[in-house]
């Protein structure tokens, strides 16, 4: 895979003492949706904000298509698209005003049917010629994806893009993102809503405490650190795991009513041979029922452990 975005030692440390970024190296595929996720106050805003030039790092380099964002700050920039977290979009200008004077900004040529185009996959057509102050907070966050495209930008940054939106919203944003991806556009962002992460993204970063815990694959992610478990209820409670069934590592819950059976990342296992020792033990089973751990659970799991 090539790398679009290369971050080498990587920090931030302010005046006050505290460390929002400790030194962090990481490489973005180009093309790839890369997830960022870690609690409020991770580290998650200044990295992305070192990398898009609005907080300056205080150690380590960045490289945006090959342009490093410091020495050749216009080229990067040139190739960055950013959705903040905030809705800074001036309230006196029109919606069709503003992504073309975004556009404008990064030195390219007008494209009225280019601008057209994205204001209507974001639904924001029969508001062109509204003024922002007039529009809900839904169809300001869609100003604000759409002066981040206006300029069409290699790389795009999502910043808690649809936190606090509607599910409409929420559904053609997503939707944009995976056309953006099929025209090789490359796409990071931090979300609250990990089931986000987990539908969309093609490989997770953990930061916490402004360092990153781990980058993986997240097919790879879910196999390794995921869990399957298979609760079984009993018609009658259980005093102990019966000795037969010691080598399956069981665990009785609900005073002896419930008998689990965890298997943890790739590990595979007969259940067809569980049940029939458990029959064979002369145990009833009364109901059954199972869960796969989800991108949320291992996320929890990693920060607390290293909390």
């Amino acid at each position: 895979m090539t790398a679009i975005i290369s971050i080498e030692s990587l920090s931030k440390s302010y005046a006050s003492g505290v460390q929002a970024l400790k030194p962090t190296t990481l490489e973005i595929n180009k093309g790839e949706i890369f997830a960022l996720l870690g609690p409020n106050g991770a580290g998650k805003t200044t990295l992305i904000h070192i990398v898009c030039g609005i907080v300056t790092a205080s150690g380590g380099t960045v490289t945006a298509d090959g342009h490093d964002i410091v020495r050749d700050y216009r080229a990067a920039r040139t190739k960055i698209g950013l959705v903040p977290q905030e809705l800074t979009t001036d309230s006196f200008e029109t919606v069709w005003a503003t992504v073309t004077f975004s556009r404008g900004l990064f030195g390219r040529a007008p494209n009225p049917d280019y601008l057209s185009g994205l204001l209507k996959d974001l639904s924001l057509s029969d508001k062109r010629n509204a003024k922002i102050m007039t529009l809900s907070g839904g169809m300001k966050r869609r100003v604000m994806i759409a002066k981040a495209l206006s300029h069409e930008p290699e790389i795009l940054f999502l910043d808690e893009p649809t936190a606090g939106v509607d599910v409409e919203l929420r559904r053609d944003m997503w939707s944009l993102v995976r056309r953006l991806r099929e025209r090789g556009v490359t796409i990071i962002l931090t979300t609250h809503y990990i089931e986000e992460a987990e539908e969309m993204a093609d490989r997770i970063g953990i930061i916490n405490k402004g360092g990153l815990v781990l980058v993986e694959d997240k097919v790879e992610l879910m196999k390794k650190l995921g869990k399957r478990q298979l609760t079984l209820h009993l018609a009658e409670a259980l005093p102990s795991v019966p000795p037969e069934l010691a080598e399956w590592n069981l665990e009785l819950k609900a005073a002896g009513l419930d008998l689990v059976y965890t298997v943890t990342g790739g590990e595979s296992v007969n259940l067809s041979t569980l049940l029939e020792r458990i029959h064979a033990a002369n145990i009833t089973v009364r109901d059954l029922e199972t869960h796969r751990s989800s991108l949320e659970d291992i996320f929890v799991s990693l920060v607390s452990t290293r909390a």
